[in-house]
């Protein structure tokens, strides 16, 4: 019994640790179902994240489907280069390349809503700051030591660190504990914050292009499960009629 109740609380060690560290991101609030903020958050993507960051595993007349997209909108507002519609959406970037000038592997984007969430890329394109210690000159609240730059600072501005002494106890080094916005961009903080949340809840509908089909067909599964329920109770009942 006792190896049992350790085993369990090994079990939920990292479900604790991811809960405590991710305690502060911002609520994306996204919502599938609104297409016109998913179109948006495709056209954002596309323009700014797609030159380094692929989504290898969805097709462009996949998305244009699912997103209410007509083929001559996708061909003219929305497919790179000479890519095709029936292509995935990848880009010429080579990995190597990618390596040598930002010092990792550039990651496809396809699944990170998922290994991360919706709440952690919202605040993640959010948490960019003035750093000049960084080769980009950035560094992100809610991940140190970036190695992005950050492509979205023209149309949000620069934000600079709030920082405070003694962070941790006295002799600890300065830390940084909130951002202030030094000088703005081409977007208000409100119009930023809906264009991310718009490029969010499309990478999110990136990552399970099928969620809302799933979820809708989930409906019908538990409802028969429900019915053969009571079936399988009624007969249990027949059955033990004639025992008793």
């Amino acid at each position: 019994m006792n190896k049992l109740i350790i085993a369990t609380l090994l079990g939920l060690l990292p479900a604790l640790g991811m809960a405590s560290s991710e305690g502060h991101l911002q609520s994306a609030n996204i919502d599938l179902r609104d297409q016109a903020s998913l179109q948006r958050g495709a056209k954002s993507f596309i323009d700014n994240c797609m030159g380094c960051h692929s989504l290898k595993y969805l097709r462009y007349n996949r998305m244009a489907a699912d997103l209410g997209i007509g083929e001559a909108d996708l061909r003219k507002n929305y497919i790179l280069g000479d890519a095709k519609p029936g292509d995935l959406m990848t880009n010429a970037l080579r990995p190597e390349d990618g390596e040598k000038w930002f010092g990792t592997a550039i990651p496809d984007l396809t699944l990170v809503t998922r290994w991360r969430s919706p709440d952690w890329v919202y605040t993640y394109l959010k948490s960019f700051y003035v750093d000049p210690t960084r080769p980009w000159g950035v560094n992100n609240l809610i991940f140190p030591a970036v190695g992005m730059p950050h492509v979205l600072q023209g149309l949000q501005g620069v934000q600079e660190p709030v920082m405070t002494e003694h962070h941790g106890g006295e002799g600890a080094p300065p830390a940084v504990t909130g951002l202030k916005l030094a000088q703005p961009g081409a977007l208000t903080s409100e119009q930023y914050d809906a264009m991310v949340r718009d490029l969010t809840n499309f990478l999110t509908y990136a990552g399970e292009p099928v969620k809302l089909e799933r979820q809708r067909l989930g409906w019908y599964v538990l409802g028969f499960l429900a019915v053969l329920f009571v079936l399988a109770y009624l007969l249990k009942k027949e059955y033990w009629r004639d025992i008793h």
